[in-house]
């Protein structure tokens, strides 16, 4: 097997690696809160009115999956749900980008040269990078958490995750299941304290 091929080979397995990896570790999670606020006070929680998701007016099983898998998630951490007037109030969006990621290769070829010290052709290694770009879909999902008293964000968290777009609907739904999910991980406190 010539050098050149094991080199190719070597990083074909490295980026394939790389991917996998990054698809187990699941979607990629930025949160930030309001420093002056005090989560002991909220003991109660209501959607927003309208869902930043639900501006054209209707729903979809996509946002109705977001609001049982929100549900689940504040109840877990004790808040109680009232239809309307809530301690805080919860909005969320979702939205798909085009993204491209960049990274070089290297490569060798080889290229011929006469040696009149030899009086041969000799093999002369060229080693350069080659650029490889792939473009993807991302999706983002974003949930806010508004003090329903000063209609101000308290909290906000999105995820991110890349290829949303060729996912199977069964997928997708587990997917929103493990977002939300990693979201409220990095939520900050409980009902009441």
């Amino acid at each position: 097997m010539s050098r050149s091929f094991k080199l190719l080979a070597g990083a074909l397995l490295a980026a394939t690696a790389l991917s996998l990896t990054a698809c187990a570790t699941g979607p990629t999670v930025r949160t930030d809160r309001d420093p002056t606020a005090d989560f002991s006070h909220y003991r109660t929680w209501s959607f927003y009115k309208p869902i930043s998701m639900e501006q054209a007016g209707y729903t979809s099983w996509v946002s109705d999956r977001i609001r049982e898998d929100i549900r689940r998630e504040m109840e877990a951490r004790g808040y109680r749900f009232v239809p309307e007037g809530g301690d805080l109030l919860v909005n969320f969006q979702t939205h798909e980008r085009e993204r491209s990621q960049v990274w070089t290769v290297p490569r060798v070829d080889f290229g011929w040269a006469y040696s009149y010290r030899y009086h041969a052709y000799v093999s002369v290694p060229i080693w350069y990078d080659d650029t490889q770009v792939s473009r993807y879909r991302e999706g983002v999902l974003t949930v806010d958490l508004v003090d329903g008293k000063r209609n101000r964000l308290v909290w906000t968290g999105s995820a991110s995750a890349a290829e949303v777009s060729k996912r199977t609907p069964e997928q997708k739904m587990a997917d929103i299941d493990r977002t939300v999910s990693a979201i409220f991980a990095k939520y900050p406190g409980r009902a009441g304290g």
